[in-house]
């Protein structure tokens, strides 16, 4: 008896796919690869070649969505850790391309260092609820234009997660396709074990770039999955009309589903968004407003509605501080994606509209998480009978403590045990210190800093790789 949500009813969902595939047909896309162009033009798409529009017919919409792979598996360096997609219950991500962190030594805020990434890979791999590992941070300590394979790199080194990040140049693509083969001894598993994804961020309204849409044209030849991710802010880069943002946030997923299956057919494919709202006053990106939740929500329900997994921004918040607004908004952003049947809720560990992380708020967002897929297993019926029988023994004026079902029970996943939370009473509380989450959550990261890698790589591959992080800081 699982406990679901739904933003938009089957009408809705209807009517949002007819008014994106009106804006494909009608307003169109604008497409600056010739490569892809080319291809589009002979699949039957109109092609205004001067403004380099495509405007994609229905059916082309409808054959490519037929061609995309409903179901597979994100392989991971230590295979435990394999992530299918769809997924029994929603894990948790990283956010990507943050700028700053708050020193977990120094409480300064600073900007973000190659061993940030490192940090928070390792503790990212600690958690139960983390399945696909996004490197988070921007390093400013490497050379910009090898920044992300690098936080790539380190990720694998570090963690034996699935890796998604994103390739902004077609020349890093030979990187990452070197760092998965010597991590696979070669390449002939690379196309089977997908240790690789990318994130593929369309520009609003309605655009793509042209250095990272061919490149990610070109990992599509090596079967890496596309998490297809448009970011459109009512109001600003999308209309003010949350339901006719979310067509535009819509169409724009279709037509990269028409490219990516068009340039290669049957490439495993993403449904994402990281759609939000703008502040009326400043204009500033907003991730923590309920509008931008209720996007959220309706864009999973939309990937859901097509048969896709789905991969969306979520655990987000606005706020400056690991505070009270910090959670409320975090779980106001978690929980409705949950309910709604999110394989991977995209956005832990970070402040200040996805700009700032901290490696407790990590943690911290992994319990919001697992709060959450509780709540949304619902109420289940154990053993009918067998409940009604001590029911019965028990009677009126009795209690349960001493039953069998209760011990099962206590013992089983009918019960969160909370990892961070605090539930003693004040005087016990205050035995202890008067822990916090926060506190809670900085005493674990200590502990996992200190301790090894959970799954170190072999020490020769761990040397080709850095080999390669070298080669990538002097030519990209």
């Amino acid at each position: 008896m699982n406990t679901i949500l739904r933003v938009l009813s089957e009408e809705e969902l209807s009517q949002i796919h007819k008014e994106s595939v009106r804006i494909l047909e009608e307003v169109g896309v604008r497409v600056p690869s010739e490569k892809a162009l080319s291809l589009l033009e002979k699949e039957g798409a109109e092609v205004l070649w001067d403004e380099k529009i495509v405007k994609f017919p229905q059916a082309l919409i409808e054959k490519t969505l037929k061609q995309s792979p409903k179901s597979f598996t994100l392989g991971a360096r230590c295979e435990d850790h394999n992530v299918l997609l769809p997924g029994l219950s929603s894990s948790i991500n990283l956010d990507g391309m943050g700028t700053r962190v708050i020193d977990f030594n120094t409480g300064e805020r600073r900007g973000s260092l190659l061993s940030d990434i490192e940090n928070a890979a390792r503790v990212f791999e600690r958690m139960k609820a983390g399945t696909v590992l996004w490197p988070p941070l921007v390093a400013h300590d490497v050379p910009q234009g090898a920044a992300g394979f690098l936080g790539a790199a380190t990720c694998y080194i570090n963690s034996g997660k699935h890796i998604q990040d994103e390739v902004k140049k077609v020349s890093e693509v030979y990187y990452v396709k070197e760092t998965v083969k010597a991590i696979l001894g070669g390449e002939e598993k690379l196309k089977e074990r997908m240790l690789y994804s990318a994130t593929y961020c369309t520009v609003a309204p309605l655009s793509h770039d042209l250095e990272m849409l061919e490149a990610t044209m070109a990992l599509t030849k090596m079967n890496s999955p596309i998490l297809m991710y448009p970011m459109p802010a009512s109001g600003s880069t999308g209309p003010a009309g949350l339901f006719n943002n979310v067509a535009v946030a819509n169409a724009e997923v279709l037509s990269c589903v028409a490219i990516f299956q068009t340039v290669t057919p049957n490439t495993p494919l993403i449904y994402g968004a990281a759609v939000g709202s703008i502040d009326r006053s400043t204009g500033r990106f907003l991730e923590g407003a309920p509008e931008t939740a209720l996007q959220l929500t309706c864009m999973n329900q939309m990937g859901k509605y097509y048969g896709f997994p789905t991969i969306v921004a979520g655990c987000l918040t606005d706020a400056a501080d690991m505070g009270f607004q910090a959670a409320l908004e975090k779980l106001m952003n978690t929980l409705p994606l949950v309910l709604t049947g999110c394989d991977v809720v995209q956005g832990a560990g970070f402040l200040e509209s996805s700009m700032t992380m901290t490696l407790e708020q990590i943690l911290m967002d992994g319990e919001i998480l697992e709060l959450s897929n509780r709540f949304a297993k619902g109420v289940t019926n154990f053993k009918d009978e067998d409940m009604f029988e001590e029911i019965k023994k028990v009677g009126p004026g009795g209690h349960f403590l001493k039953q069998k079902s209760t011990r099962e029970l206590f013992r089983s996943d009918e019960y969160y045990t909370p990892n961070l939370m605090n539930r003693d009473t004040y005087d016990t509380w205050v035995k202890l210190g008067s822990p916090t989450m926060i506190s809670n959550a900085r005493e674990t990261v200590s502990k996992i800093l200190s301790e090894g890698i959970v799954c170190p790589l072999p020490a020769q591959t761990e040397k080709v790789i850095r080999d390669i992080m070298e080669e990538a800081k002097a030519k990209l």
